[in-house]
């Protein structure tokens, strides 16, 4: 009876990948145990390359044992020969049968090549089948390359131009800009100023240039918005660089024209002229640290006073060199004869063109006629420049200081204006000075401006952060709102409106009708007596009132009735929530609302100031609301019944006429019958 193997469609894991003389010692002897007999003998594949060795071996013993002298010498070898050869045949099929079926156990091959069945016959032909080859399994499929999963993108440096990494940087790369801008043309200019500190100059015109590299690379790093995503390509972020103008001018200045030293010699740094194609950088930096810097007029009078030293220091230069050009004490308008001791001092010589530059420029000061041709075109094209540079820069200035005292002129606008009222209307004297001292407060404290004009440029997202930030710890102190959720305490805290008072001022009497809650946030208020000497007790910073009585809670003995006489000590800061905005944000809240009023009850009942039986009577503008109500909800269904009976008389006529349509056309066919 056939036996079927499983050997290939279950392959074992610790099948060995050839065969040693151990492993025959041990078939030989009869050796059954497990953890000594070598698992590719344990099946018939083990016993059929036995089989096919001992073939072998008789094959090559018929052949020794003939005698010697029988048999010539190159037969011998011939025979041994053959031996070695078909045993090195038989041991590389079994070392390849040994590693196909390694890889079949590793999972390489695929899960068919595992379903095949080997029927080996117990039967008299087992010896005519143990000669027959064996077919080579399949090949596992080669693995093409693009099977491989790709790797990750690489995370690459990128910088954000909105992040306080990236000004640092900036003001880093502005320091070398800003000292090719003002050193450059006075070493071109001044042999001395060169010739006397070359180690110095090397040192940091290479450092410059270092810092100019890097710049270079960290501007092709740098992101940008892109639909109002920060871009992290690379790839997009070079060629948004390049498609900048500014990159022709980095590429400019980092040219290595330093290379001219070498047949020139280093005294010659009008070749470094190249570097100031990097002063884009410079004026960024200004730019920014005008946004972020807290006094940005301040910083824009010294910018422009910067521009006018610049402008001055190139001037001072150029007259320098064209001296130079044209001969020391030449005549009366170059630079005097540098042979002189006093004169040839390098602090000398630049603070007499400094000053010749100034004069020029400003034309506010007489300086010696020109002489020569040359000299006039330079005179004159100096009185152009200064006349147009210097009228923009002064104008400019002007503006500034105008925009810094443009709050004082609104104010004191403010004030005129109330003053013409107060002597118009005959205001008393007292009236009018108490008047004056409040705006006096108003302007010495700081508090003139007005929130919502300030704000009203702002989204309400960062309306509401600002108001959070300034006001809602305030607006927690008070006790009917300190569990309420954080959207109802966003809405209020929007509609809260300071109010200074000055010292005197009633914030509110006994018996006024309550139309806002107060919050101190500054002063002291004093609770007094209907004389308006006693004073009862003194509130101060934190302190609240009004609260129950913006509520309208039914049943108050109060109702919305102020209780006590409230006035200002000195000049006070409150912060006031009128009921109209309180019921404007509870309409959104009516689940906040309830427990607002519950609360309130709470506190009246604790205190003793609520009339259960009045509270638990029916409202009558409450009851008129409702009859309003159901009768608007009355009207609301008149319509819509009146609608659908319509609608249904609509659709019981087109129902008539299909069934008499349908009538017409069944009728012909009766009478064909009939």
């Amino acid at each position: 009876m056939p036996k079927i193997s499983t050997e290939q469609s279950y392959p074992s894991h610790g099948r060995c990948s050839v065969n040693t003389p151990d492993n025959l010692d041990q078939i030989e002897s009869g050796s059954s145990h497990e953890d000594q007999l070598d698992p590719s003998f344990t099946g018939t594949g083990g016993m059929s390359r036995l089989s096919r060795f001992m073939v072998l071996v008789k094959g090559w013993s018929s052949h020794s044992s003939q005698p010697s002298d029988a048999l010539p010498l190159d037969s011998t070898m011939k025979s041994h020969t053959e031996f070695r050869e078909a045993w090195r045949a038989e041991s590389m099929s079994n070392t390849r049968l040994s590693d196909q079926v390694r890889r079949r156990n590793n999972g390489q091959w695929p899960l068919a090549a595992y379903n095949m069945n080997n029927c080996n016959n117990k039967d008299d032909k087992k010896d005519e089948k143990k000669d027959e080859k064996k077919p080579d399994p399949p090949k596992p499929p080669d693995k093409k390359p693009d099977e491989k999963k790709p790797d990750p993108p690489k995370e690459v440096w990128i910088i954000d131009p909105a992040t306080d990494m990236y000004y640092q940087w900036l003001t880093i790369v502005a320091v070398p800009a800003f000292y090719n801008l003002m050193l450059l043309v006075p070493r071109a200019s001044f042999n001395d100023l060169q010739a006397n500190y070359v180690m110095l100059w090397m040192v940091l015109d290479y450092t410059s240039d270092v810092i100019y590299y890097i710049d270079t690379f960290v501007r092709s790093r740098t992101g940008f918005l892109e639909q109002g995503l920060l871009v992290k390509d690379p790839v997009k972020l070079k060629e948004h660089y390049r498609a900048q103008k500014q990159f022709k001018y980095d590429i400019i200045s980092m040219i290595p024209t330093d290379l001219a030293f070498i047949p020139y010699g280093y005294n010659n740094p009008e070749f470094r002229f190249n570097r100031l194609g990097k002063m884009a950088r410079l004026f960024e930096f200004f730019d920014r640290t005008e946004t972020r810097t807290n006094y940005p007029n301040i910083f824009r009078i010294g910018n422009l006073v910067l521009y006018i030293l610049i402008i001055i220091h190139w001037n001072a230069c150029v007259f320098y060199a064209l001296s130079k050009l044209l001969g020391f004490g030449s005549d009366t308008w170059v630079y005097p004869n540098i042979t002189d001791p006093e004169m040839g001092q390098l602090s000398r010589k630049y603070v007499y063109c400094l000053y010749w530059s100034t004069l020029t420029l400003t034309t506010i000061g007489e300086t010696p006629p020109p002489v020569r041709d040359i000299e006039y075109l330079f005179v004159v094209a100096d009185f152009l420049t200064g006349v147009l540079i210097f009228a923009t820069i002064v104008g400019n200035v002007g503006a500034m200081i105008s925009n810094m005292n443009a709050a004082r002129a609104e104010f004191q606008a403010k004030i005129d204006s109330i003053k013409q009222y107060m002597e118009f209307r005959k205001v008393s004297k007292v009236l009018e000075a108490r008047v004056v001292k409040w705006f006096d407060y108003l302007w010495t404290e700081k508090k003139t401006c007005d929130e919502k004009e300030v704000l009203k440029n702002l989204p309400d997202k960062l309306k509401a952060e600002i108001a959070i930030n300034v006001h809602m710890e305030t607006l927690r102190k008070v006790r009917i709102f300190q569990d309420c959720e954080a959207g109802l305490l966003i809405e209020l805290v929007l509609k809260l409106q300071p109010q200074v008072f000055s010292p005197g001022d009633y914030i509110c009497k006994k018996g006024d009708i309550g139309r806002e809650m107060y919050i101190i946030k500054e002063g002291k208020l004093a609770v007094v007596a209907d004389d308006g000497v006693t004073q009862w007790c003194v509130l101060s910073d934190g302190a609240y009132f009004g609260d129950l009585s913006i509520l309208g809670i039914k049943g108050s003995k109060a109702g919305n009735r102020r209780t006590a006489n409230i006035r200002s000590v000195g000049y006070s800061d409150l912060f006031a929530l009128s009921k109209d905005d309180l019921m404007d944000a509870l309409t959104e809240y009516p689940d906040a609302k309830y427990a607002l009023e519950e609360k309130g009850k709470a506190i009246l009942m604790k205190d003793n100031l609520i009339d259960e039986e009045l509270g638990n009577k029916a409202d009558p503008k409450e009851m008129e609301n409702k009859v309003l109500t159901m009768e608007t909800n009355m009207e609301v269904m008149t319509i819509k019944f009146t609608r659908m009976i319509a609608e249904w008389a609509t659709y019981q006529a087109k129902v008539k006429q299909r069934i008499s349509n349908m009538e017409a056309r069944v009728k012909p066919l009766r009478q064909g019958d009939g």
